[in-house]
């Protein structure tokens, strides 16, 4: 069965590109979402993120009427689900983190009024681990008058399957179309039409397995890389004690063919890598050790950030006696999660821009190229052009290529990316 509309729920940094490379392939794609602004915004034919070349993907799709944005669900062969998946809320310190699927809920019922015979929904959204099977049972409790595969199989009349996103922000439109994709379905009919489904832009190979192992895979992915985020962190705040350059350090001990540690940096941010190991500590917290302490690791790091920023001010304060610490201005360069984006989703240099704003009673100023509106208390958005007049203590959190382009030379740096040191 060929799918002729496609609907995807959630029009974020992954849904929208899903969507518009849907559309490119003249597929009728109707896109869902809660918030009107981003709903109108697409339906003029822009978009209210930033990704490049997905500009002009969603403008062609929509005047092309391929594809249009509602905050509603409409009738649909296929349904994505791309929405959020954060945390509930801490109630004592130390606890371990634990999953909110409402929003996952939210769409479910959202979608099940327009289900029928012969639909596929698949859930994108990065997700504990039985989240899809969860998933397909609010779709049974809203629609008991079509099965599904937890009780009918191969013969239930929607098919359920879970595929996990795996894109760089920044490179989304080129990996969507060639990245390899790893298709879950609950069942083997669930799958072959996931595949057929994401064949129609897929250039990758698509991996067939169950809807549990392909939750798992993507955690997986993202909590191996910040188990080898989380070494090269620790390493920094050895060497820091021990007084060697971490950075040259590294480069050296990379040199071994079969050693590859990372870079350290203020920590580790954005939707993936800061969120997806604690869905398997989560269920799993006796036996998740390494990953749990991984994650407390790159966790504490922005705290050791902001403490050589305060040694900072006050080595400042004493080779410059005349000055007062309200007469100190500090220079924050960067508060994306990760370098040449406007993604600010769990961002470690966004945190630490506030705790210095918090404990600093001089002027901060924040130098973000990416965005162009800043709402943090006492925080003034600069350029760098200002930063570099200005600024008595420079603090370089995330590597943007505007920042690879100079050199700051003052005594009063601190370098977590070890570009300028």
């Amino acid at each position: 069965m060929s799918f002729e509309t496609i609907s995807v729920v959630g029009l974020g940094y992954i849904g929208l590109p899903t969507a518009a490379m849907f559309a490119s392939r003249k597929k009728k794609v109707i896109g869902v979402d809660v918030n009107q602004l981003a709903v109108d915004t697409i339906n003029r034919g822009e978009i209210h993120i930033v990704e490049p070349d997905l500009d002009m993907l969603v403008s062609a799709a929509v005047q092309q009427g391929y594809l249009k944005a509602v905050t509603t669900p409409e009738a649909a062969d296929a349904f994505l689900i791309a929405v959020p998946t954060p945390f509930l809320p801490i109630e004592n310190e130390g606890d371990i983190p634990k999953p909110d699927l409402s929003y996952i809920k939210a769409a479910s019922q959202a979608i099940a009024p327009a289900l029928k015979k012969g639909d596929l929904v698949i859930l994108e959204s990065t997700s504990p681990v039985g989240a899809t099977e969860q998933m397909a049972e609010w779709l049974s409790e809203a629609r008991s008058d079509l099965s599904f595969p937890q009780t009918h199989g191969e013969s239930a009349d929607v098919n359920i399957a879970h595929c996990p996103e795996r894109v760089l922000p920044g490179h989304v439109v080129t990996e969507l179309v060639q990245n390899d994709r790893v298709i879950g379905g609950m069942s083997k009919r669930c799958s072959e039409r996931s595949v057929e489904l994401y064949k129609t832009f897929v250039m990758g190979e698509c991996f067939v397995t169950n809807s549990r192992t392909a939750e798992m895979a993507k955690l997986t992915e993202n909590s191996s890389r910040d188990v080898q985020i989380a070494f090269a962190n620790e390493l920094s705040l050895v060497c820091d004690e021990l007084d060697i350059d971490v950075w040259e350090l590294i480069s050296l001990a990379n040199r071994h063919p079969r050693v590859n540690i990372l870079e350290p940096g203020p920590g580790v941010g954005g939707h993936c890598i800061a969120v997806d190991p604690w869905f398997i500590v989560s269920k799993t917290p006796s036996l998740a050790k390494l990953i749990h302490t991984a994650r407390t690791v790159n966790d504490r790091k922005p705290e050791w950030v902001v403490e050589k920023v305060r040694l900072a001010i006050s080595n400042y304060l004493i080779a410059n006696p005349s000055k007062t610490a309200r007469e100190v201005t500090i220079g924050c360069y960067g508060l994306t999660f990760k370098p040449n984006i406007d993604d600010l989703r769990e961002s470690p240099a966004l945190e630490i821009v506030k705790s210095i704003a918090e404990m600093h009673p001089g002027t901060v100023i924040a130098i973000e190229p990416n965005v162009d509106s800043l709402s943090i208390d006492n925080v003034k958005l600069s350029s760098l052009d200002e930063s570099l007049m200005t600024t008595d203590i420079h603090v370089l959190l995330v590597d943007h290529k505007q920042f690879k382009k100079i050199k700051i030379h003052d005594e009063f740096i601190v370098d977590v990316k070890g570009i300028w040191q």
